[in-house]
């Protein structure tokens, strides 16, 4: 039985192994740079380029969080505002428009329906970069570069989002029930609203935080958009002073600073949210 048997435990053996390594790299190629950046953020400018950014000694986290809202008259705490509104504002919007496309596309019928959806998941494949050189001669034209209006209005619309919002609709808002709604009276949008965007909570959360993500980490579209400091957001107004730091070595301990607080709201959006996030993925993997 074991002389059997040993030919086939070896194999699972291996591939279990092979596979908790394959996890214990890419949990380390994952956590390493952000430990160092949590370590990196408590040093000072001497310590960051010596050899003992692991003692614990030159401890200077609140002096360097102190000097990154107070360097260049407090710009980066306007950055830090900027970004929310981009991100936080410009995904709950963009997760409204895109689930009620793919509602859209999900429940009418209208003409050339799946030639315009095939054109949306063509635009998925574009790369942004791309539309940022469009997108800024569209925005000349409208009198719109150098405001924040420049970089929300691009933001609101996902096509990856209107994907998920269909897959989410698919899944989750019966014919059925919208059949119901109507014999009962309610319009369409009535019925949208309290009836079919109430089942679609868990895909609108799923969006919400895509688009958050997306949009809290955009750098190339501001840079083209925004010559204004004063309407830079966080990834924008980092790079601006890390490309000083090389003149002004003082910018180093607050681009460091400033990175470890950048991460804090996209940690804390995945965790609130993670439960309705989960159910939203789980729910459009098995559609």
């Amino acid at each position: 039985m074991s002389a059997t048997g040993s030919p086939l435990v070896r194999p699972r053996m291996l591939g279990r192994a092979t596979a908790n390594a394959v996890v214990a790299i890419s949990v380390l190629y994952t956590l390493l740079p952000v430990l160092w950046l949590v370590l990196a953020a408590a040093k000072s400018r001497d310590a960051l380029f010596g050899s003992d950014l692991l003692s614990l000694s030159d401890f200077s986290f609140a002096r360097n969080l102190t000097d990154l809202f107070a360097m260049d008259g407090g710009l980066y705490g306007r950055w830090y505002v900027n970004s929310l509104l981009y991100a936080v504002l410009g995904a709950a919007v963009g997760a409204l428009v895109s689930v009620a496309c793919g509602y859209a596309f999900d429940k009418y019928r209208f003409r050339h329906k799946e030639k315009l959806f095939g054109l949306v998941l063509a635009a998925v494949m574009v790369p942004q970069t791309v539309l940022a050189l469009p997108l800024y001669l569209m925005a000349s034209e409208a009198g719109l570069v150098n405001t924040f209006w420049a970089v929300f209005i691009p933001v609101l619309f996902n096509p990856f989002g209107v994907y998920l919002g269909r897959i989410f609709s698919q899944g989750h808002v019966p014919d059925e029930v919208l059949e119901a709604a109507r014999i009962d009276g309610a319009g369409e949008l009535t019925m949208y609203a309290r009836v079919a965007l109430r089942m679609l909570g868990p895909g609108l959360v799923t969006v919400f935080l895509f688009q958050l993500t997306a949009i809290w980490n955009n750098f190339f579209l501001p840079m083209v958009m925004l010559s204004d400091q004063d309407l830079y957001p966080v990834s924008l107004g980092l790079y601006a002073w890390n490309s000083s730091a090389s003149v002004s070595p003082e910018y180093y301990p607050v681009v460091i600073m400033g990175s470890l607080l950048a991460v804090v709201p996209l940690i804390l959006a995945f965790v609130l949210l993670q439960r309705f996030w989960r159910s939203g993925l789980t729910a459009g993997a098995v559609k």
